[in-house]
């Protein structure tokens, strides 16, 4: 896998929007993803450096659809911590 294939998007909430303040970026990544190869393609990707990666797979919300009933697609999620002094400028104008 590439780089672009292990990260699908950036997380922007609230939420991860104050964990900024503590250089910690959260992504969608890929869900075979292991820590290194999400470590490897930010560091390639943003031109950073990063210290730590926590991960977590998150499950599917259950959804209504008239009288359908379905589950939302599993997904893994990523918290990353970045050396001291590097940013990533993309969440900056969310």
């Amino acid at each position: 896998m590439n780089a672009h294939q292990i990260i699908i998007r950036p997380l922007i909430t609230e939420k991860n929007t104050n964990l900024m303040q503590f250089n910690k970026y959260s992504f969608e990544v890929d869900r075979n993803a292991t820590k290194p190869q999400i470590k490897r393609a930010i560091e390639e990707i943003f031109n950073v450096r990063v210290t730590a990666v926590h991960t977590m797979n998150v499950r599917g919300k259950l959804r209504r659809r008239g009288r359908q009933y379905g589950y939302t697609a599993d997904w893994k999620k990523a918290i990353v911590t970045l050396a001291e002094g590097d940013r990533i400028d993309l969440f900056e104008g969310a």
